[in-house]
């Protein structure tokens, strides 16, 4: 019989360390990422513009390799459905590129369709689970804010897109922005 004193390693430890090492990197990314946040949010029509044309590359891109890919394994079940997803994903991307502004729109209500069915299905799991989940009052509050983010942003189309993807995007590079100097400075704080 053998015994082993095997210790859990500090997995948190490891990223800690890391972070440490090179918290100036994390620093300087974070304060960038809060400026672009910061400009975003005072330009969101432009940032708005920026989204739609990255998200034409991107659908550009992915169907291109979506494309070689099917062209590569023409005999693989499902061949057809690959197919035709690789060109929707090249047809979206280069309408995105060519017409950014009709983009706008239909990546805004995208978006609001996503946050009222998020507010829906908040709804529904608040109230299925309200006899376990002691802050299900704050699940169906949410819910309900994304259900209102939705009405409005769709009932405003189709000026609300002048702003609105510029504006959630401005806020999450700030927010992510903050995250990263305040996670820099805190593992620099506990150096050694």
């Amino acid at each position: 019989m053998t015994t082993t004193n095997a210790q859990p390693q500090d997995h948190g430890h490891d990223v800690r360390e890391a972070v440490r090492r090179h918290w100036v990197l994390f620093l300087i990314q974070g304060m960038v990422m809060i400026v672009l946040g910061l400009v975003a949010i005072g330009e969101p029509m432009v940032a708005s513009i920026a989204v739609a044309l990255f998200a034409g590359w991107l659908f550009l891109f992915s169907g291109i390799i979506g494309l070689a890919g099917a062209f590569t394994a023409h005999r693989v079940p499902g061949y057809w459905w690959a197919l035709i997803s690789a060109l929707l994903g090249i047809v979206i991307g280069i309408y995105l590129i060519w017409r950014p502004l009709a983009g706008v729109v239909t990546l805004t209500l995208a978006v609001a369709i996503y946050f009222g069915a998020q507010g829906v299905c908040q709804l529904i799991a608040a109230i299925a689970q309200r006899s376990v989940l002691r802050s299900w009052g704050w699940v169906v509050f949410g819910g309900l804010v994304n259900i209102v983010l939705s009405v409005l942003i769709i009932s405003g189309l189709p000026g609300t897109a002048e702003w609105t993807l510029g504006l959630l995007f401005g806020i999450n590079l700030l927010m992510w922005g903050f995250s990263l100097v305040m996670t820099a400075l805190a593992c620099r704080a506990h150096a050694g």
